[in-house]
């Protein structure tokens, strides 16, 4: 397993996984461990993933100051990945609570971004919000679905007070609950640093309108992806977030909720491989 320091003298690991092109992956959580990600759907028979474990998050060192979990500090982080990587651009792709790392990078340093991919991103970065009706609209998409009348109560309450987190609201991220999905979320406590995940997003993290700014000089070609069924981003939250961007494609995955390359990985690993070889992405 690599490892690199960042800035600070921080140790950050680095797991590599397959072959072909290489491109950079940034968790989410936010500060939950990269092993979640897995293969990215088998994405690794096309590219050489680099999952960065975040500081304080899977085999990362915890760092001395708390302070530099906060979202915006992260992006030299990223910046040393690259220079530790000998990339002059990079591909880079985030999921959900990442993608406000990887826009606040694609901020700060839009000459080293060659392509970018957003996955189910929630835009926090850009002043951009789900709120509770928008988990519960998703919500009630899935009404025919078994255990529906037990979960959805459940949910409410969850959105009224985080403390109230009852697992069987667990489905509502996940377009299809099997196995591997089962097992995906009960790996997520142990993967997640839950003191880390509080300073992410706290005073200061972020600055919309700089970053607005700046991402309209972003040249980089942009992939925004969201789950049909997912309410953190719902895809017109999603879809505003593209706006953000002179050359952005959105997509929507049918059927997929916040973890897309569980629910459908062939679709989803042709969509991002096309994008990323510069083929044709159909919009959905």
């Amino acid at each position: 397993m690599p490892t690199f320091a960042a800035p600070d003298g921080t140790r950050l690991a680095l797991h590599v996984r397959g072959e072909g092109p290489p491109l950079v992956v940034l968790p989410g959580g936010p500060m939950r461990a990269s092993a979640y990600l897995g293969d990215l759907g088998r994405l690794t028979d096309r590219r050489r993933l680099h999952l960065l474990d975040l500081r304080g998050t899977g085999d990362s060192e915890v760092p001395a100051d708390p302070a530099t979990y906060r979202c915006d500090r992260l992006v030299d982080d990223v910046e040393a990945l690259r220079r530790h990587l000998g990339l002059e651009r990079m591909d880079l792709l985030a999921h959900s609570a990442g993608g406000s790392l990887a826009m606040l990078y694609a901020a700060r340093h839009p000459e080293r971004v060659a392509r970018l991919v957003l996955v189910t991103a929630i835009p926090w970065a850009l002043g951009c919000r789900p709120t509770a009706e928008d988990r519960l609209a998703a919500a009630r998409l899935r009404r025919g679905e078994p255990g529906f009348a037990d979960a959805f109560p459940a949910f409410e309450a969850w959105l009224r007070d985080p403390a109230e987190y009852d697992p069987v609201i667990s489905p509502f991220f996940h377009g299809r609950w099997d196995a591997a999905a089962v097992a995906h979320d009960a790996a997520a406590d142990e993967q997640c640093n839950d003191a880390a995940a509080e300073v992410y997003g706290s005073d200061g993290a972020y600055d919309p309108p700089a970053t607005r700014a700046a991402l309209a000089r972003c040249a980089a070609p942009v992939l925004v992806l969201a789950g049909a069924l997912d309410g953190g981003p719902r895809p017109d939250l999603a879809r505003r977030a593209a706006e953000a961007f002179p050359d952005a494609r959105f997509v929507v995955q049918p059927g997929a909720a916040h973890y897309p390359w569980l629910d459908d990985p062939e679709w989803f690993t042709e969509q991002v491989d096309a994008f990323l070889t510069g083929a044709a992405v159909p919009r959905t």
